[in-house]
């Protein structure tokens, strides 16, 4: 899932180790502060949850081959916002695990810049709603322009990411540049169709008012900061 195979071998896949770790490392504070705050219980349900749904996404959706990685429909910001940061980040980390031991293994390789790819953003994103979704608004009085932002953020880190992966492995040839240019257009049509589905979630959380102080979602779906 997302790097291909080659695309960065050698020496050269020790930076992503390093990425990778830092990575983990900052899902396990959030882990930790969110395990404080909500107790250990949310923390396992979410995060459980989070990894099924993203093996879904990545094994049960459809995904096509463009240029340099495959278009996934990833649902980040839909994580993000019904079961918070440490459980999609954890969710994220884990599914992409289970897919590469047991469904893909020639991929496992590449587990680093993967979880590196789909992670980093998805921390850029948690910090950009902090700015952009008032504090006095609850998750699902959101707007499309407002989850619009939060999926280009988003789906736009994750093609910049492997842009870099793809630059870093094989240069700035013309052949490259231009698998990378045909993968970031044609992965960031997500971006019009996630949004719609954020929307349509929250929607029907909106509707179910029962899961409202569960541990199931994230609190700030229901409540104001």
């Amino acid at each position: 899932m997302h790097i291909e195979p080659g695309l960065v071998d050698g020496s050269k896949i020790l930076l992503s180790y390093a990425t990778a770790t830092a990575a983990l490392a900052y899902t396990a504070k959030l882990a930790w502060t969110m395990a404080r705050q909500s107790g250990p219980q949310a923390l396992l349900l979410r995060s459980a949850l989070a990894a099924a749904l993203v093996f879904v996404f990545f094994e049960v959706f459809p995904h096509h081959p463009v240029g340099v990685s495959e278009v996934h429909l990833i649902l980040g910001t839909t994580l993000l916002l019904i079961l918070g940061a440490a459980p999609a980040a954890i969710g994220l980390a884990a599914g992409l695990l289970v897919q590469s031991l047991f469904f893909a293994p020639q991929d496992l390789p590449q587990y680093g810049m993967n979880v590196t790819t789909l992670l980093v953003p998805l921390f850029a994103t948690a910090a950009l709603a902090r700015r952009v979704i008032p504090a006095q608004m609850a998750y699902v009085d959101l707007s499309y322009a407002q989850t619009f932002k939060l999926s280009v953020a988003y789906q736009g880190g994750i093609v910049l990411w492997v842009g870099f992966w793809a630059m870093y492995g094989q240069g700035a040839g013309a052949a490259n540049l231009a698998d990378i240019s045909r993968f970031g257009a044609a992965y960031m049509t997500v971006v019009l169709l996630e949004p719609l589905i954020d929307l349509g979630v929250l929607a029907l959380a909106k509707y179910w008012q029962r899961l409202q102080g569960s541990a199931l979602v994230e609190r700030r779906v229901y409540q104001a900061g």
